[in-house]
C-alpha cells in the first residue's frame, strides 16, 4: 500500500487534517507547537481507494530545540519513504521562511508533493493572500479547512493524480506470503537466513538490526513462498532510535501484506506484554498465525512434560487466538523448521478455505437441533440460513430473527461447529449476524 506523508512547519494543522481524512481522532490536536512528535499512520479510503496516511511532527528547518530537532528527523524519514506528500501551510500566517525552507527540502527530495493551504474556514473564493503561496514553486496550492473539511475532496484528488502507479508484487499469485514478526532480538533474522541458506539478513544480538522488510523467495518442493523479515516491535516506550519509529511502521505494513504471520517468542524469556501486542495486531488484522517458539534449544534443565507445561501456559496467555498452532524451534539448529513450513502451509489452506452454502445450513440445522437456541421471555431465537461471505479470513453470515437473542455464548457454539465440521481449527473466522431485513 503507497505512503502518503502529511508535513509542515509546527502548528498549521497538520493533525486536525490527519484526523479529517482518516475520520478517526488519532492525532492530538493541540494549539501547542510541538505536541505531534512522532509518526502517526493510519489506512485511509477515498473513492474505494486506499493508501496509508503518515502524520508528523512539524518541521523546524534551523533549530537547536532537541524535540524540534527530533521531529524534523523523524519527518525526514517520513519525506524518504512516502510515495507523495501533502504540503501543509498556514494562510493566516502567510507564506514564511520556515515554509520557503521546508519548500526547498521537498524540491530537492524529488517526491510529488501536493501542497495545501489551510485554515481557509470562508466558503467562496479564497483571500487574496492565498496566491503567494504559488511563490513556494510547488505547483497550484489547494485551499482547504482541516477543522470543516473543505477542499479536502479536491485535495485526495490531487493526491491520487501525483501517486505513482502502485508496482505489482514481482511474485507468483500461488505464492504464500510470510510476514516473520515479533519483539527485537527473538531470532527473525536468523530464521529467514536458515530457510533461505544465505546470509540476506543481517544477523546480530544487538536489537534493532533489522530496519526495513525484506523479502526472500523460497522454493520448497512444489510450494513457494514469500518470507518477509521485519525490523522488531516494541513498545511505544521503548522505541528511542528516530529511525525505529519507521521500522515499526514498515513491520506493521508486512503484517498487512502477508498471508500467515508467524509470531515469534523467545523460549528463554517466556511470553511478554509486547508479544501479545504482536500477535494481537495480527489477530486484529484477521491474518492466519503461527506461534513460533524459539531458541528452544537453549533453554537447560529440560524434562518430558516442559514442552507440554510451555505449551499450557502459552495457549492461556493467547486464549484470545487459541486457533493459533504452536511449534517449538531453533532458528539456529533449524530445529523443526519443517514442521513449521506444515504449519504455515496447513493455516494457509484454512484461511482461504471456502464452504458451500448448503452444506453450511445442513451443519447449522444440525447444530440447532442439537442444542436449541436460547429465548428470553418466551421469545426464542431461531436462525434462518447461514452463507460463507468471504474467505482470508473465512467470514460467514448468519441472519436470524434477533441480534439480541444471539448471545455471545451460542455464538461461540456455532463458531467452535464450524470448526469442528470444516476442519478450520487453526485460523480465524469471523461470524456476523444479521436480523432478517438487515441489508
Amino acid at each position: 500500500m503507497q505512503l502518503v506523508a502529511i508535513v509542515g512547519r509546527p502548528n498549521v494543522g497538520k493533525s486536525a487534517l490527519f484526523n479529517k481524512l482518516v475520520g478517526k481522532r488519532l492525532s492530538i490536536v493541540d494549539d501547542s507547537p510541538g505536541v505531534t512528535r512522532d509518526r502517526i499512520y493510519s489506512r485511509c479510503e477515498w473513492l474505494n481507494r486506499e493508501f496509508t496516511l503518515i502524520d508528523t511532527g512539524g518541521i523546524e528547518p534551523k533549530t537547536d530545540d532537541v524535540i524540534l530537532a527530533q521531529m524534523r528527523e523523524q519527518a525526514m524519514l517520513a519525506i524518504e519513504s512516502a510515495d507523495c506528500i501533502i504540503f501543509v501551510t498556514d494562510i493566516t500566517a502567510g507564506v514564511t521562511a520556515n515554509d520557503a525552507e521546508v519548500a526547498a527540502m521537498l524540491r530537492k527530495s524529488g517526491k510529488p508533493v501536493v501542497l495545501a493551504v489551510n485554515k481557509d474556514d470562508d466558503i467562496g473564493a479564497p483571500p487574496p493572500g492565498f496566491y503567494e503561496f504559488y511563490n513556494l514553486g510547488l505547483g497550484d496550492p489547494i485551499s482547504i479547512s482541516a477543522v470543516h473539511g473543505h477542499g479536502t475532496g479536491d485535495l485526495l484528488e490531487a493526491v491520487f493524480d501525483k501517486l505513482p502507479p502502485e508496482e505489482a508484487e514481482p511474485y507468483e499469485d500461488d505464492a504464500i506470503k510470510v510476514a516473520v514478526i515479533g519483539k527485537p532480538n527473538v531470532g527473525k533474522s536468523s530464521l529467514v537466513n536458515h530457510i533461505t541458506g544465505t546470509e540476506r539478513s543481517i544477523v546480530s544480538d544487538i536489537a534493532g538490526t533489522t530496519r526495513d522488510a525484506v523479502d526472500s523467495e523460497v522454493v520448497r518442493g512444489e510450494d513457494k513462498y514469500i518470507f518477509i523479515d521485519t525490523a522488531g516491535m516494541r513498545r511505544k516506550a521503548k522505541v528511542t532510535e528516530n529511525i525505529e519509529h519507521f521500522s515499526v511502521l514498515r513491520a506493521l505494513m508486512a503484517v498487512d501484506r502477508a498471508d500467515v504471520c508467524v509470531v515469534m517468542i523467545d523460549a528463554t524469556v517466556g511470553f511478554t506484554e509486547q508479544d501479545s501486542k504482536v500477535a494481537g495486531y495480527a489477530h486484529d488484522k484477521g491474518r492466519a498465525v503461527v506461534v513460533a517458539v524459539n531458541k528452544w534449544d537453549a533453554v537447560t534443565d529440560k524434562t518430558d512434560s516442559t514442552m507440554r507445561e510451555f505449551s499450557k501456559k502459552l495457549e492461556k496467555d493467547l486464549a484470545f487466538m487459541s486457533y493459533a498452532p504452536l511449534v517449538f524451534i531453533s532458528a539456529k539448529t533449524g530445529q523443526r523448521i519443517d514442521k513449521l513450513f506444515e504449519m504455515i502451509k496447513l493455516v494457509h489452506e484454512q484461511h482461504g478455505r471456502r464452504i458451500s452454502t448448503g452444506v453450511l445450513n445442513d451443519m447449522l440445522s444440525y447444530a440447532t437441533s442439537r442444542v436449541q437456541p436460547p429465548s428470553d421471555k418466551g421469545k426464542r431465537l431461531k436462525l434462518y440460513y447461514m452463507t460463507q461471505a468471504s474467505a482470508n479470513p473465512p467470514t460467514f453470515v448468519v441472519f436470524c430473527n434477533s441480534k439480541d437473542l444471539f448471545h455471545y455464548s451460542y455464538q461461540r457454539y456455532i463458531e467452535n461447529q464450524i470448526r469442528e465440521t470444516f476442519g478450520l481449527d487453526k485460523t480465524p473466522i469471523k461470524l456476523q449476524i444479521r436480523e432478517r431485513g438487515d441489508q
